[in-house]
């Protein structure tokens, strides 16, 4: 083992290391402790402040100065009783990550003396220099003005880092005209439509009394965790946040043995933390365990408000990776980060409820709701019909283009599983048939074994190879990335079913002027939304080849890489939804179209550089020394047994480690001359097309190369960390 290497393994378990929370203390005693909720809300405002604060909270009316002042105050001596010295507007700019900048709480009184102060202003509104974060062009960098507002969606809450505490206020973030600087505002409006269409759906079909929708999320958010020793000594995972080189395990997880296995003791210490600070922090993490790649674990929250939700994914991305670090690990989070085993997503599952707790995506116990069911079942097929591009744009990163359509998850086109059961019901719907005829399969699974109970069985099984999968009473967006913020597929997935809804009752209510039986108008357009629909309907192996070619027949989108996504997202037909429904204005759309593809470029970019600077420093150098080692090998064969026909195996390896070195040397030259070649070109399009089509594939040919011989050079004259020693050595 290379010297490197094995210091590396010498220090392995020297670092910080925590054993689990052995104080016995319920998670209810200190959940939310660090939250502004409602609760200590009701303990310090005054109880006219404290009801007009939550119809605030809900949508329903304006915050009156008297009650941000007076908010500002509680909120105040909250922090201070906490420990608390600074503030920040807490915000998640068009990077994909989350923004702070700290005010402190200190102030002077008339007299010049120190005191501690937090207005309604304050509160409501900070001004961040704008001019330093992406705008996709709609602002010059003299123009720098951009303003922070409070979401009072979103409960204020206490940072605990590094030994210092600061109150976060979520907000949003806006430039000076007012156009969005965030992933939240066009969150947030997303929201505000499809409740609005929802609703005037529901009342179209006879729910008068629901006041409002809401979309709920339950995130599972994947990641690895490697040891930071490791991670150090690999430069490729230090810039570029996966592994650039590295040739194939003998075991990988072809045994399945990893997944849901025994949570190794210093994984489950870091994962305690984790959970102990989003409890603190209000975030309602529910499950831990193995995913299925070596050194691939998985952690979920209960569900929660889709604008919360996005909030609580970003705090947990944040919390992952800083409690890693005390606990010498690394937390990747890159969809991809090891070649060969399973890469890491962020599965979303997204449902809708109204003010009055019924789940719209969960069968009922009358028919009434049941025919409301398939309505709303039909509007979210046809949404995802109708738009597929906009949905595949939404999650689509240089990061996911190496995990869509591996064995591991969704393929990159977009389609929808419902289960053999709802095919049916929805087959009989378009066929004409009568419902109460439809075979439908028991409900209960009985096993014949006295000790073992019947279960419930769901409606569906699951199918792991669908972007987007009915699970039972809501719907599981599967191709979501994992280092991916879940507000902008949220947000597009929020618009394309309202601007569904919107067209549900706009014919019903056309229909219905020449029609008496509301059930049978009901029941029709129900058919024509799952007909129109019927083509993104797939209950097979989304991974096979034959569903790329049924999937060709039936004229669905095959966007294969992120720029061929972003390219028809930007066709005004695949995104006009967003913008006729106010979702987004034109400028904004077009910023964040530009914003991607310009982060997608220069990810790539850095990875190419990358690279190039790992196979110089690394990958030849070894290699040379290895070569001049056989060949001296060879000398001294021939030395001792006297004549050239010694030494054949030799020889063979030497002119396969030389062939390689050769195709190695060629595949620099060509990498950098792509690289050269794809900056002359201006044309952001084409350029990321470029680097797709030219610069991605010439890197993958080049690892190849340095992959065999990973294989083949003495273990001791490589000095880059193998994968067998990252993903398994604790």
């Amino acid at each position: 083992m290379h010297p490197n290497r094995f210091s590396i393994l010498s220090r392995l378990g020297n670092g910080p290391h925590f054993s689990p929370n052995d104080k016995d203390i319920p998670v209810s005693e200190i959940y939310g402790r660090f939250v502004f909720g409602l609760e200590e809300m009701k303990n310090r405002l005054p109880k006219d402040a404290f009801v007009s604060l939550q119809k605030v909270m809900a949508g329903e009316e304006d915050l009156q100065p008297q009650v941000a002042s007076a908010l500002a105050d509680a909120v105040k001596e909250w922090a201070l009783s906490l420990g608390v010295s600074h503030f920040t507007h807490w915000f998640q700019p068009l990077t994909g990550l989350t923004a702070e900048k700290h005010d402190s709480f200190l102030a002077f009184d008339k007299n010049g003396k120190a005191i501690e102060k937090f207005s309604a202003a304050m509160l409501m509104q900070s001004e961040p220099d704008a001019s330093s974060f992406p705008s996709g062009g709609t602002r010059s960098t003299f123009e720098a003005r951009g303003y922070t507002a409070w979401d009072a969606g979103s409960p204020m809450f206490i940072s605990d880092y590094a030994g210092t505490k600061v109150l976060c206020i979520p907000s949003v973030f806006v430039s000076y005209t007012g156009n969005a600087l965030d992933t939240k505002t066009t969150l947030l409006r997303s929201l505000r439509g499809i409740s609005k269409n929802a609703v005037e759906f529901l009342k179209a079909i006879g729910d008068t009394k629901t006041e409002n929708v809401y979309v709920n999320v339950g995130v599972e958010q994947e990641y690895f965790l490697i040891d930071t020793n490791y991670f150090q000594s690999r430069p490729d995972l230090l810039l570029c946040g996966r592994s650039l080189l590295g040739g194939d395990m003998p075991k990988g997880q072809q045994l399945e043995d990893h997944y849901f296995g025994t949570i190794p003791e210093r994984v489950r210490a870091f994962m305690v933390e984790v959970e102990d600070e989003l409890h603190l922090l209000g975030v309602p993490v529910k499950t831990r365990h193995n995913e299925v790649a070596p050194s691939q674990f998985e952690m979920a929250p209960i569900f929660e408000e889709a604008n919360l939700a996005s909030d609580h994914n970003m705090l947990t991305m944040e919390v992952l990776k800083r409690t890693a670090e005390s606990h010498g690990f690394v937390c990747l989070l890159h969809e991809k980060p090891f070649a060969g085993v399973n890469g890491s997503g962020k599965h979303c599952n997204w449902s809708m409820a109204t003010n009055k707790g019924e789940n719209l995506l969960e069968p009922g116990n009358t028919p009434q709701s049941n025919f409301r069911f398939l309505a709303v079942l039909s509007c979210v097929l046809r949404a995802v019909f109708q738009h597929q591009v906009a949905l595949r744009a939404a999650i689509a990163s240089h990061g996911n283009d190496h995990r869509l359509g591996a064995n591991e998850a969704p393929p990159a086109i977009i389609s929808v599983f419902v289960g053999s059961t709802l095919t049916k019901i929805i087959e009989a719907v378009t066929g004409g048939s009568d419902l109460s005829k439809v075979n439908v399969e028991k409900a209960h699974i009985e096993f014949g074994i006295h000790q073992l109970p019947s279960i419930p069985k769901d409606n569906t099984d699951r199918n792991r190879t669908s972007p987007f999968a009915f699970t039972g009473n809501k719907f599981e967006f599967r191709a979501v990335g994992s280092s991916q913020a879940i507000s902008l597929p949220m947000t597009v997935l929020n618009a394309a079913v309202a601007d569904n809804f919107a067209e549900f009752t706009k014919r019903f209510q056309k229909k219905l002027e020449s029609a008496s039986d509301k059930n049978a108008v009901l029941l029709e357009v129900t058919r024509e939304f799952f007909t129109e629909s019927e083509k993104i309907r797939f209950e097979g192996d989304g991974y096979s080849a034959e569903w790329r070619e049924e999937a060709r027949r039936r004229g669905l989108s095959q966007l294969m890489t992120t720029p061929e996504s972003y390219a028809a997202f930007n066709k005004p037909e695949n995104h006009k939804f967003l913008i006729s429904s106010g979702v987004f204005s034109e400028g904004e759309f077009h910023a964040l179209n530009e914003i991607r593809l310009e982060r997608y470029i220069k990810h790539l970019d850095i990875e190419a550089q990358t690279l190039v600077t790992l196979v110089r420093q690394h990958v030849i150098p070894a290699s040379l020394k290895y070569q001049e080692r056989i060949a001296n090998a060879i000398k001294a064969v021939e030395s001792v047994n006297g004549g050239a026909g010694a030494a054949k195996n030799q020889k063979w390896l030497l002119t396969e480690i030389t062939s390689l070195i050769e195709q190695v040397f060629d595949g620099v030259t060509r990498i950098q001359n792509e690289i050269k070649t794809v900056l002359d070109v201006s044309d952001w399009d084409k350029k990321a097309q470029a680097y797709a089509t030219r610069v991605s594939p010439a890197a993958l040919e080049l690892r190849q190369y340095c992959d065999r011989l990973e294989a083949l050079v003495e273990d001791e004259l490589w000095a880059l960390p193998k994968y067998r020693e990252m993903l398994f050595l604790r």
